[in-house]
């Protein structure tokens, strides 16, 4: 009769270690359990077990420094962290040394039992070897503690240890950059460049040269971006605006694993991992005959999606404090969110998603002297009565664009007068009428810059600079 796997169980809550016995014995398992890491090392150097699941923090030391130590003296003894300080470093160190699978607390017994089983069933050479021993820096590219942001941390973790191709989807301002960089700074190719192209920034006949460089009749050749990255990572954003012709030469890159620069004969080899990211529906792209179907299978190996802020509003107060604490960090004043405040921002629909929640706040610390912010501050930035849904087009309408602006300028000046120092108003004020100007005749033209400079009365070149300071997303082809 095979004799029942046994699952040994570290951990310094007591009420954890009873529930995982009770769920574990239920299912067929036995339990060794102790709240130590000694205990634990013990039991695997005497060849006790047959999978171990431990947490970060004991008493006396690490679940994660023990991983290591584990695999090189059994290699093939599966182990299942599980902590509840539920952030992307954890997720990652855990992972890069050696361990089965990440699990953050408070988690479910359905999901851990589910994880035993494959990680017992898992055969010994598909267990990946720890990675190189070097730390990753302790920094926190992602904050967020929901669900759903667990699930991103554990895919991250994952591909860190490989040079697998990701595509990365969401909405405008949902960190979609952080991600790739954290896949980078994480991941084996972090000694080498990291190197970001935004598509929808590049004039569409640039892009080719801007990618795989070009030979020059004087001067030389120019190097593009795939040389500049060997070595590293290099990360398409907005990958849905590249257009036909760079979208063939890139399919061939990643089928050859070389490429030609434009005009040159002589292949150079890609050194590089690529991630992908694009707010648009790629399969509704290729449906419309806009993208390559073959070249979306070979970026999409691994898909990442972001989810918007709206569908983690419990993630906003941590948000939000971490960025205060930046302002305060970077030499601005102390300030606190009070319970009204942390409500307010959890009932706005953040249509911009975590990009808008930041510079929300970065608003409020620069223009108020209130060290503690409630819910009027939040209205009155918000903005409500002109956002809200409710408010008709006639109501717009109706009100003059001087008598809109006035009322903003008038914030401006209030905080003037409660103290708040008040430097390059003219300026603040223009790039904020600006912005949306200019982004709205982009859409209206559908992302073409030489119809909007001749609406606007600009040269092209003004516009592209202006594109460019403002950070303006050129996206072609909206309706």
């Amino acid at each position: 009769m095979t004799p029942l796997p046994t699952i040994l169980v570290a951990d310094d809550d007591r009420s954890i270690r009873t529930v995982l016995g009770q769920a574990l014995g239920r299912a067929g398992y036995q339990v060794q359990s102790t709240p130590n890491a000694a205990t634990l090392w013990q039991w695997v150097e005497e060849g006790e077990g047959d999978l171990v699941i431990t947490d970060v923090i004991m008493p006396d030391g690490s679940g994660l420094d023990l991983i290591p130590r584990i695999r090189q003296a059994r290699p093939d003894l599966r182990i299942i962290v599980m902590s509840a300080q539920s952030n992307l470093m954890t997720a990652v160190k855990a992972t890069q040394r050696g361990a089965f699978e990440y699990l953050a607390k408070p988690f479910d017994l359905k999901e851990l039992l589910n994880v035993v089983g494959r990680a017992l069933a898992a055969p010994a050479q598909d267990i990946e070897k720890p990675a190189s021993s070097a730390s990753p820096e302790e920094r926190l590219p992602l904050i967020g503690q929901s669900v759903v942001m667990q699930g991103i941390y554990r895919s991250i973790a994952r591909l860190t240890t490989s040079d697998l191709t990701v595509m990365i989807s969401g909405e405008s301002g949902t960190g979609k950059e952080l991600v790739a960089r954290a896949l980078h700074e994480y991941g084996r190719r972090r000694g080498g460049p990291f190197i970001a192209v935004n598509m929808a920034a590049i004039p569409r006949d640039q892009i080719e040269s801007e990618l795989f460089g070009q030979e020059r009749t004087v001067g030389g050749r120019s190097s593009g971006r795939f040389e500049q990255a060997a070595g590293g990572t290099l990360f398409l954003d907005e990958i849905g605006d590249m257009p036909p012709e760079a979208q063939t030469r890139l399919l061939r890159v990643l089928q050859d694993g070389e490429f030609t620069t434009v005009g040159g004969r002589a292949p150079i080899r890609a050194d590089v991992r690529i991630i992908a990211a694009t707010h648009r529906d790629l399969r509704q792209a290729i449906r419309a005959g806009t993208f390559r179907e073959d070249l979306y299978y070979r970026l999409n190996v691994v898909p990442v999606r972001l989810p918007p802020l709206r569908e983690r509003l419990e993630d906003i107060p941590l948000l939000a404090r971490h960025f205060l604490a930046q302002c305060r960090d970077a030499g601005g004043p102390s300030k606190v969110l009070d319970e009204s405040a942390i409500a307010r921002l959890q009932s706005w629909r953040w249509p911009g998603n975590v990009r808008e929640l930041e510079n929300l706040i970065r608003r409020i610390v620069a223009l108020y002297p209130q060290e503690t912010i409630g819910s009027d501050l939040i209205d009155a930035e918000l903005a409500e009565p002109l956002a809200n849904e409710a408010v008709t087009e006639q109501t717009a309408v109706e009100e003059p664009l001087s008598d809109s602006v006035s009322r903003h300028i008038m914030r401006y000046l209030v905080a003037g007068r409660e103290g708040m120092p008040l430097h390059d108003l003219y300026a603040r004020v223009i790039a904020e009428v600006e912005r949306p100007l200019i982004q709205m005749t982009l859409a209206e033209t559908r992302g073409n810059q030489i119809k909007a400079a001749s609406m606007l009365g600009l040269n092209r070149n003004t516009l592209r600079k202006k594109i460019r300071e403002l950070e303006i997303p050129v996206v072609r082809g909206v309706v």
